[in-house]
């Protein structure tokens, strides 16, 4: 994914489903400058599941 990208799934109303390592997960912020997004799991089986973290948006795939 590129950061254009996942700027327009950030602000789109309609749910756009993104994984993060086979993962799915919410993008809370991108750092345009650092090429990062800040996400969260939206599956939370494990205690820190729901702590967000930072990734290369690089890492994120949408689903096709």
């Amino acid at each position: 994914m590129d950061v254009s990208r996942a700027n327009e799934i950030l602000r789109s109303p309609e749910k756009i489903d993104v994984f993060y390592q086979g993962e799915p997960v919410w993008i809370d912020e991108v750092d345009e400058g650092s090429k990062t997004a800040k996400i969260h799991r939206e599956v939370q089986t494990r205690p820190n599941d729901k702590n967000p973290f930072f990734v290369s948006i690089e890492h994120l795939k949408e689903s096709s």
